[in-house]
């Protein structure tokens, strides 16, 4: 773990009386798949996930951008809340869905973008539009940089011509663009999911490794939590601290969960 003070972090992570975990998917516990449209689950990652969600001092929250039906598919592990469209939609550990957007009130207008969007990019290499249902992304990863540029700014434009304030976000990021809810935001599906689903003493801790993200660590910090960025590269954050990789995200976790296996076992002795 890099940060200034990471022996503070795991100091207060071992006095915690219960964890509250949320955790971003792709670039954080698994690296990224080719393309949105690729679902195929890690063993690792839900071997690990498994662990996590036995320990009885642990909850965990899956808190992606793709779809409910994607996270649910790459996440087959019962037991752990799954938040899809950055915690539009919601599958409880009991299996229950909520839908915190009304799905007829926004589908109409993500109609009318889509034929645009896709117009933009027909005949164009290296760019994907994924339509997720509550909201349209639009992905350049593999376009020329020049290229993916003009046609990002040209989607903006479009989507800010349909947008609603009150009703939509327009979401930027590295070679993408997505156009969806105003919930679809990771920092109050965070003070959705703690306020309506309490877990008393339960220190909230947060990794995730983009912009989507960093909405959500400022939440978890101000409700006493921790929050670590899964990033290469130091760059500016709000998080506390920083792991390398997802390969690093995962080790991390399961010596921690060894740690609380540790600290479990002297209590009882």
């Amino acid at each position: 773990m890099l940060c200034s003070d990471a022996q503070s972090v795991n100091e207060r992570l071992a006095q915690a009386e219960r964890l509250r975990l949320f955790l971003d998917y792709d670039g954080t516990l698994a690296d990224f798949a080719p393309t949105p449209a690729h679902v195929d689950p890690d063993p690792a990652v839900g071997a690990l996930l498994a662990r996590l969600a036995q320990h009885p001092r642990i909850q965990v929250a899956v808190v992606s951008g793709r779809r409910l039906d994607h996270v649910t598919k790459l996440v087959p592990v019962p037991g752990i809340l799954l938040a899809g469209t950055y915690g539009v939609e919601l599958r409880t550990p009991e299996g229950a869905r909520i839908d915190r957007v009304d799905y007829e009130a926004v589908r109409p207008t993500l109609e009318g973008l889509k034929p645009l969007w896709a117009q933009l990019i027909t005949g164009r290499a290296g760019f994907y539009l994924e339509d997720k249902g509550w909201a349209l992304a639009l992905h350049a990863r593999f376009a020329e940089d020049a290229e993916a540029e003009g046609v990002l700014a040209a989607a903006y434009r479009m989507a800010a011509v349909s947008a609603s304030p009150e009703v939509f976000r327009i979401l930027g990021g590295h070679k993408f663009l997505e156009f969806g809810p105003r919930l679809a935001h990771k920092g109050r599906a965070v003070e959705y999911l703690l306020d309506q689903f309490p877990w008393p003493g339960a220190m909230p801790l947060y990794l995730g490794d983009d912009d989507k993200d960093e909405e959500a660590f400022g939440v978890i910090q101000a409700r006493g939590g921790i929050a670590i960025l899964v990033a290469t590269a130091p760059r500016e954050t709000q998080a506390d601290c920083r792991l390398e990789s997802p390969l690093t995200a995962r080790q991390w976790l399961a010596t921690l969960l060894g740690h609380l296996d540790g600290l479990d076992q002297a209590r009882q002795a």
